[in-house]
């Protein structure tokens, strides 16, 4: 079953101490750092990802396995505010991706897209949200 995977690039990674990312963390299990081919952008003190095809962009982040997937995703789509209810264009769109693994190996999992302009917003060119 492939959709009990979410990939993760900001505030929900380990570390960040706020209500979900311990939600995560609670209801997870860490599989491991992964990546994604994208562009990072710091929207405001979070980032936002856009998909890329481009071998050189990729985009840093870490892999968990959701014990309640369903209920675990609901959460997050609200408070990605994508859920049930919100306006479009929401800010974030739920996608499966292709993620990769440190030692190489591909599958699909869960994340978040980035669905609003990012015109004048900087990128963040490391892939990853922590260095920035």
């Amino acid at each position: 079953m492939i959709t009990d995977r979410l990939f993760v690039y900001g505030t929900l990674m380990r570390g960040f101490d706020h209500p979900m990312a311990r939600l995560l963390a609670s209801h997870a299990d860490f599989l491991g750092e992964a990546s994604c081919r994208g562009r990072l952008f710091l929207i405001k003190h979070y980032p936002g990802l856009l998909l890329s095809d481009a071998p050189s962009e990729i985009v840093h982040g870490e892999l968990f396995h959701m014990r309640l997937a369903d209920e675990l995703l609901r959460e997050l789509d609200m408070y990605e505010a994508c859920g049930e209810g919100f306006p479009e264009p929401t800010e974030y769109l739920r996608r499966l991706i292709d993620v990769t693994l440190a030692d190489g190996t591909v599958g699909k999992a869960w994340t978040y897209i980035y669905n609003w302009p990012v015109t004048d917003l900087p990128i963040i060119e490391s892939g990853r949200f922590l260095e920035h």
